[in-house]
């Protein structure tokens, strides 16, 4: 379970790099709602502990158990639909208290990156076979059809682009990959098409209503308000913001113009108070983050290791890009927390342990 491992091993810009994120966290939260602070401050206590914790665990232990953790992933995601809290329509919650809920689905990313590193490794000298595609696309597609009932599209795009890109540095064939391409794009055109067209079945009103705002500004201006006030923030900041915890009547944020401006739109916080030097700060730093997991992953001393470290390096970046284009307008409006930034205890876990396992493979990379 532990290795005798030497501290001049340790990847200390890896924790810096978190530990900056986080209390930038801390103060941008308490910008957009200081009831949050303490809440944020005690988390990230917490996560730093068990990030710290996790790291000095080894990550080859860990996968031994990649059934239990794979069969809990599945109960966590089954038990939300039955007993999980509706909020607008949807279950994605666990209510702990009044105040405090848990996100299965947000540890979802976490759990799927060891069970499938792990799956990956034992079909790694047949995995452009038929058999092996077909094993894996099932074993993926379980998790991810629970969450999108829920229903929670954003998560289950932002877990399937984490899968795909570990399939895909596993060693997928770019022959496939072209014939998967060329598949997706008619049905991608197609979906288009078909969600247009009275009764369609595949998605619920909201969903059809943000992604038809979208393709359609001016005649859904109503879907766009969330959007549209985002980035009317982030403009308003200009070069180097008004400044954290202004209260002027001009700000976006005390006007009460974006709902939950602490979670998925926290970075219209960061545009509005921090301006265009703050936006690129973060965004630099969430880049070190995975360009440092990918270097974690070229040099891991085995296959697990290093697709472990590629799909957290995957996770931080595609979940990253999802809440900023959202915020920013380039794609439709869809709900996922920035990691380490936006409030809230489930995600904040889930990507401080992510990190501690990268930290583990980090410590035991291969000597060059």
């Amino acid at each position: 379970m532990f290795e005798n491992y030497k501290l001049r091993n340790y990847n200390f810009k890896l924790v810096v790099l978190v530990i900056i994120l986080c209390a930038i966290g801390i103060v941008v939260i308490n910008s957009a709602d200081s009831s949050y602070f303490s809440k944020q401050v005690f988390g990230v206590a917490i996560c730093m502990v068990g990030m710290l914790v996790l790291s000095l665990i080894d990550y080859r232990f860990i996968c031994k158990f990649y059934i239990a953790l794979y069969a809990a992933n599945i109960l966590m995601l089954t038990a939300i639909l039955a007993f999980g809290a509706e909020v607008n329509g949807a279950k994605r919650w666990f209510r702990v208290s009044k105040t405090m809920t848990i996100q299965p689905s947000e540890f979802t990313k976490f759990l799927m990156i060891i069970c499938l590193a792990v799956l990956l490794v034992k079909f790694k000298e047949k995995l452009n076979t038929p058999y092996a595609l077909a094993i894996i696309a099932a074993y993926c597609a379980f998790p991810l059809l629970l969450i999108l009932i829920q229903p929670d599209l954003s998560t289950t795009i932002d877990i399937f682009a984490i899968m795909f890109t570990m399939i895909f540095v596993a060693g997928l064939s770019y022959k496939i990959l072209g014939v998967a391409t060329l598949i997706l794009i008619p049905v991608i055109g197609s979906f288009i098409w078909y969600i247009q067209t009275p009764g369609q079945k595949l998605l619920n009103d909201y969903q059809l209503g943000r992604i038809m705002a979208f393709l359609y500004p001016q005649d859904y201006a109503a879907q766009t308000y969330q959007q549209d006030n985002s980035v009317m923030a982030i403009g308003s900041g200009m070069l180097t913001g008004k400044g954290l915890s202004s209260g002027t009547i001009a700000t976006v944020k005390d006007a009460n113009f974006i709902s939950e401006q602490q979670t998925d739109f926290i970075f219209s916080v960061v545009g509005e108070e921090m301006g265009f030097v703050g936006c690129i700060f973060i965004i630099a730093l969430i880049a070190l983050v995975v360009f440092e997991c990918i270097s974690v992953a070229r040099k891991a001393r085995d296959k697990e290791g290093m697709l472990i470290a590629s799909g957290v390096a995957a996770w931080m970046g595609f979940q990253s890009f999802i809440n900023i284009a959202v915020a920013t307008g380039l794609i439709p409006n869809t709900g996922i927390p920035l990691p380490f930034i936006s409030y809230g205890l489930s995600s904040l876990v889930s990507s401080c342990a992510g990190i501690g396992l990268v930290l583990n493979v980090s410590l035991q990379r291969k000597r060059l």
